[in-house]
């Protein structure tokens, strides 16, 4: 709190030096006025002096001078575009004054105070709150904000900047309590929202219009953070198993959509497994083992058989098959070169 208070006055002193700067003209015109005065009373007082004395008539002259640069110096204002100056007359409210050029009428009316109308920002923040299942967190969030009516941001309250910071961060600590942490991280927009309708409900009544809210940051504990990366990862993991069971399942329905259509077409799963054999050998496969009730269905038993003998030498027995078909379980190697 007292970081945000520092820099609130910062800034208002920043401002006040600027509105100095504002009132150079006014305080230049009445250095020519006292240049003016001075002047006069060169030419027309000291020669008419008698007796070593001044005239009356010059020190009348001068005095009148000195009085009307005082109350022009503290009667002419001047104020920026985005400044409103709000002017009491005798303690009781009596105009909201600018921007440009104004005058006040000097020990009756007086400025309480000069409005900036421009939006502006405050920056408060939720230290080590706990949420609603109990996980301390650390929240900042801005707020952007500006004065509509300028009478009441003077006159309903003391200090409108330092009520917007406390009120901001007042809000934000019970937004805190009412949600657990998931929904602070993933409902950050919507939470912003509704604290941003909490303040403008407050600050109406101040002449303050709070335009939006948003959440900058939210800081958990190192060790919190271990468990919610342990806590994803599981997630991630559980996901992608369920896409592979789901990927899965998916096949085996192809498969069995497949079995039924081969089921009455044995011409069309013999030019099946043609194609399968032809795309093993077309990656380069050298080994391949089938079912030799495949290769019955083919007739590539004999071609094999055929194929080997030619490979066989001169004077050396052929040698004996690879496998006896024992069954339709058994299985035959065919090896191509």
């Amino acid at each position: 709190m007292t970081a945000e208070l520092s820099q609130l006055l910062q800034d208002h002193s920043a401002r006040e030096m600027q509105r100095m700067k504002m009132r150079a003209p006014i305080t230049l015109l009445t250095g020519l006025i006292l240049l003016a005065l001075v002047g006069v009373e060169v030419a027309f007082v000291f020669p008419r002096r008698q007796n070593g004395l001044f005239s009356m008539t010059g020190l009348a002259v001068a005095a009148s001078g000195l009085i009307l640069m005082a109350l022009w110096h503290l009667s002419a204002q001047l104020l920026a575009e985005w400044d409103r100056a709000v002017v009491l007359r005798l303690g009781h409210f009596h105009a909201v004054k600018g921007p440009g050029f104004f005058m006040v009428i000097p020990f009756m009316d007086s400025i309480a105070r000069v409005v900036d109308m421009r939006v502006r920002t405050t920056m408060f923040y939720s230290d080590a709150n706990l949420t609603k299942d109990t996980v301390p967190v650390s929240i900042d969030a801005i707020a952007f904000w500006h004065v509509w009516d300028s009478r009441k941001a003077v006159l309903e309250v003391e200090s409108y900047y330092q009520a917007i910071v406390m009120a901001a961060q007042t809000a934000l600590r019970d937004m805190v309590g009412v949600h657990t942490l998931a929904e602070l991280l993933a409902e950050r927009e919507k939470i912003g929202q509704t604290l941003q309708q909490i303040l403008a409900g407050k600050t109406e009544a101040w002449g303050i219009s709070v335009s939006s809210t948003e959440i900058r940051d939210i800081k958990i504990p190192d060790n919190l953070k271990d468990a919610l990366s342990k806590q994803a990862q599981a997630e991630r993991e559980r996901q992608a198993r369920g896409i592979l069971g789901d990927a899965e399942m998916e096949i085996a329905r192809k498969f069995a959509e497949a079995a039924k259509a081969y089921l009455g077409n044995p011409v069309a799963l013999q030019l099946r497994a043609m194609n399968v054999l032809h795309e093993g050998l077309r990656a380069g496969t050298n080994i391949m083992l089938v079912p030799s009730s495949v290769l019955d269905t083919m007739n590539l038993g004999g071609i094999a058989g055929l194929t080997a003998l030619g490979h066989v030498s001169p004077g050396k027995s052929p040698a004996s098959p690879p496998s006896q078909r024992a069954g339709g379980g058994s299985s035959a190697t065919t090896e191509t070169r």
